[in-house]
């Protein structure tokens, strides 16, 4: 609308001390897009940033926001009024993960992938014919890098939009809902990539990140994590949170890297991280993060989930807060999945050797709200997929897997 000239429409700081910045510009049409010029005073830095509260963006590897209009007819409200009751803890839950690019594509159209209401007919009527209760889908939240499978998201409060605009996820999420199955999204509130348009560095100063490495960056993925300390940064993704719920319907989050957000030392050597107050090596600050944000969730949208991917023993993740939990509905049994993908790749042979490795896991199956996961971790990065890891020939390998998928039932 101005020819990307940074100097055109100027921002104003406001007076309240609050360090936010603000304008008005008229005549903006929905589809516009647009970016924010930042000329910082720390060391001369210049970037155009993507708006991190944009609900709809340009599809990568463009980097703008655009100017959108949410509203939608919705006609999922029987689900709604029953959704209680499809997600309690004791409702015979089957959550069918889904990467929305790589499910199906298109062979005859350049081999692309479905768009958003393509996908919505064929995911119901595969999801019910086969049983599934609820779809999980691989983050949807924008991200600049396809091979991340979105878990490395920029764009908090927009569906990406190598699928369709934001009306199409919405009937996505309608559909399905009118066909009985619940959606569930892929949240990471954990890390956020460096890309210079998106949240890194945003004015000049570590705005959404820690200031020092050893608490800012994650030397494993080389992404920055949030400064859960911030009030405006929990704000941030508390408000992200609640918007997948309230605004998309959604039946429930699937947090993901709970464990990296808990330990200050995940993934790092000693002399690599800093203790916390008290010593210790657990982020206090994403403690309280986390129970601020199920409490959230449940006070707002009671009849909804929050699951958390916890892969240590951390105590009570799935326990409320006012008992000293961290307030989630549910939590990944990693360790169930673990032991159990181990004893069946065993010849059947040696299984009796072995059985511990089936009844370890009912020690402490009722420490949480276990749900019973075997997911896209387990087939990626050349571990192989789920016929692969049994023992024996063709037939025997079938079998054994049907015999673990009725187990695992």
């Amino acid at each position: 609308f101005n020819d990307w000239r940074g100097d055109a429409h100027a921002l104003s700081a406001r007076r309240d001390g609050s360090g936010i910045w603000e304008g008005f510009i008229a005549g903006l049409l929905a589809g516009t897009r647009y970016k924010y010029h930042v000329v910082s005073r720390h060391n001369g830095y210049r970037v155009d940033k993507a708006d991190p509260f944009a609900v709809h963006a340009e599809v990568s590897p463009r980097t703008g926001s655009i100017v959108h209009d949410l509203a939608y007819e919705w006609h999922d409200g029987e689900w709604l009024d029953q959704r209680r009751g499809h997600n309690a803890l004791d409702a015979p839950v089957s959550i069918y993960e889904v990467h929305l690019g790589s499910w199906r594509r298109v062979p005859g159209d350049g081999d692309r992938p479905l768009s958003y209401r393509e996908i919505a007919h064929e995911l119901a009527d595969y999801c019910r014919d086969l049983g599934f209760t609820h779809v999980e889908l691989l983050p949807v939240m924008e991200h600049p890098f396809y091979g991340s499978w979105g878990y490395q998201s920029l764009g908090y409060f927009a569906p990406t939009s190598r699928y369709g605009t934001p009306q199409d996820f919405m009937y996505l999420v309608d559909h399905l809902h009118q066909c009985g199955v619940g959606v569930i999204l892929d949240w990471v509130p954990s890390h956020f990539p460096d890309d210079a348009h998106g949240l890194a560095y945003f004015d000049g100063t570590y705005l959404y990140e820690h200031q020092d490495p050893k608490k800012g960056y994650h030397p494993d993925w080389h992404s920055y994590i949030f400064n859960y300390g911030r009030h405006e940064v929990r704000a941030f993704l508390l408000s992200s949170a609640l918007y997948w719920l309230d605004r998309y319907h959604v039946d429930g989050l699937r947090v993901d890297a709970v464990a990296s957000m808990l330990y200050l030392d995940y993934g790092r050597k000693d002399g690599e991280w800093i203790p916390n107050e008290h010593g210790g090596k657990e982020n206090l600050e994403a403690i309280t993060f986390l129970r601020m944000l199920n409490e959230a969730v449940y006070r707002d949208h009671p009849d909804t989930q929050t699951i958390a991917e916890e892969s240590t023993s951390w105590p009570m993740v799935s326990r409320p807060t006012h008992v000293g939990g961290l307030g989630f509905g549910m939590k990944w049994n990693m360790g169930w999945m673990h032991d159990t993908l181990k004893y069946f790749d065993l010849d059947p042979i040696h299984r009796k050797h072995h059985h511990d490795q089936l009844t370890f896991s009912i020690w402490y199956a009722f420490f949480e709200n276990f749900v019973l996961s075997i997911s896209h971790d387990e087939v990626v990065h050349g571990k192989g997929s789920m016929i692969g890891k049994m023992p024996g020939d063709d037939w025997q390998k079938f079998a054994n897997l049907r015999a673990l998928y009725a187990y695992m039932w």
